[in-house]
């Protein structure tokens, strides 16, 4: 019995009934880490001492009922003592952070036990995990491809099988995006619903952290632990968290979805439309009411994102110059020198990329007519989106334009890479969330279906995604 292969539902309940124990539940993916992540690379770091402890101490007391004793992977630009939290950047090398993330605090409550930090882009800027300094990481279905990113270090993991799930964060797709790279459900949540307290900003108002998991239940199960309110953010929504895991009413009768036509571009993968339709007929038999519709600012989407993102990154990334902590350069004649070598050696082409067009986005002369104006556009996007779930339940779209490309097909040239992201970059900006779940195979890589509900609409999410996961059957694992 591989018991790798167990869903995390599948894993409580054998804890529970003392069928395995925490300490075999955490060896096993100890072992298979040891196995295929030299080819995998998903990891940076990974403590196994730490986790065989902390299985052990589980081993001997009540472990909560919820999700505990279960080995996860956390990605590596999000707070967790003990552990190094480099945001696979050469700048924060050796850096250990002093406290924990609120995510993090609640998995700890919820007996979670860590593993390791996954590998990611650096400072989650990129689309395919290719940006990092500790080297790329390989998509599991074929090592020659990227597995997305920027949390593709977390999706890799689950695909491959080295934890039974994980935690990432979103700014424009990157749960979505290498969960649908990599055959595994990706779950964006509401702006506000996960504290982003701990989790190194990359762009504030857009950021959020949510789970990697092999099934939709085991992403109910990971949000049902991971939100509520933190006071410590001031982004962070006081709302009720309802039981993701009620098993609600199957019939999609009374559902209408929405198909954004400008999420259907011509110019997407052959097979990732197929699958994409295929995944929608299925509603439609269920009884759904599918129509196409109209999202007219979403065109605008991606050059709004590219100029707020990096105009946030360039203002949350200026404290990392070298003096408090981190990446120094040595042997510079004055403070001045010793701040921008400290910056150009320590930080990689992309987010220097980034850096620069946020800075130029908001400087004296430029900011109503780039910063200002993408925030105009933003507001329409909104907007749009609030129409839109006046008239439909969910909103439903290819997660990706493509199935996973290969390593270094992209990186020459950045307007390609960005363009990854078109279908994910959306929900960031209005705040909505949205969640990626299998829906095939073309020319053996999986594809990704992405599903979008109002502020909230998790549950909504849950019900139509697992209705889906279990009429799809995706079991598919890849071989390593």
């Amino acid at each position: 019995m591989d018991i790798t292969k167990f869903s995390a539902g599948d894993a409580v309940k054998q804890i529970k009934n003392k069928e395995i124990s925490v300490l075999e539940l955490t060896d096993s993916y100890l072992n298979r880490i040891k196995e295929v992540d030299d080819r995998v690379k998903a990891f940076i770091q990974v403590d196994a001492e730490g986790a065989r402890a902390r299985a052990r101490e589980l081993d001997g007391s009540t472990v909560n009922e919820l999700g505990g004793g279960l080995p996860i992977a956390i990605k590596d630009n999000i707070n967790l003592i003990g552990a190094p939290t480099t945001c696979a950047s050469k700048i924060l090398k050796n850096y250990r952070p002093v406290y924990n993330a609120h995510v993090i605090e609640k998995l700890i409550r919820g007996d979670a036990v860590f593993i390791g930090k996954t590998n990611l882009d650096e400072f989650a800027m990129g689309s395919s995990t290719e940006n990092s300094s500790f080297g790329p990481t390989h998509n599991p279905w074929d090592i020659e491809r990227v597995p997305g990113g920027s949390s593709g270090g977390s999706a890799a993991a689950i695909a491959a099988r080295e934890a039974l799930w994980a935690i990432g964060s979103d700014t424009g797709g990157s749960i979505r995006q290498p969960a649908a790279f990599c055959g595994v459900v990706g779950l964006k949540p509401t702006y506000g619903l996960v504290s982003r307290y701990g989790l190194v900003a990359f762009a504030s108002s857009l950021d959020q952290i949510g789970p990697i998991t092999k099934t939709v239940d085991d992403s109910a199960l990971l949000l049902s632990i991971i939100a509520g309110h933190d006071r410590r953010d001031s982004t962070s929504l006081d709302y009720e968290i309802p039981d993701y895991l009620a098993n609600p009413n199957s019939n999609l009768s009374d559902l209408k979805v929405g198909l954004p036509i400008e999420l259907f571009s011509e110019s997407f993968d052959e097979g990732v439309k197929v699958s994409v339709k295929k995944a929608i007929e299925i509603l439609e038999k269920k009884g759904a009411k599918i129509e196409e519709t109209s999202l007219s600012s979403i065109e605008y989407a991606l050059s709004t994102y590219y100029i707020i993102a990096p105009a946030e990154a360039s203002s949350n990334l200026s404290r990392y110059d070298g003096v408090r902590y981190g990446f120094r350069s040595n042997d510079n004649s004055d403070i001045i020198e010793m701040y921008k070598d400290s910056r150009s050696g320590g930080f990689g082409q992309e987010v220097k990329r980034r850096i620069m067009l946020g800075t130029y986005a908001l400087s004296a002369g430029y900011y109503d007519a780039y910063y200002g104006k993408a925030q105009k556009v933003r507001t329409m996007i909104i907007e749009d989106f609030k129409s839109a779930f006046s008239k439909y339940d969910v909103l439903i779209s290819p997660t990706t334009p493509t199935t996973a490309f290969k390593k270094g097909e992209k990186t020459s040239d950045p307007l390609q890479m960005y363009l990854s992201d078109i279908c994910t970059i959306p929900a960031n900006l209005a705040g909505i969330p949205a969640i990626s779940i299998p829906c095939g195979l073309s020319d053996n890589l999986p594809v990704g279906l992405q599903i979008m509900a109002d502020h909230y609409g998790e549950a909504t999410l849950f019900k139509v995604a697992k209705e889906l996961e279990e009429e799809i059957g995706f079991s598919d694992i890849p071989e390593l």
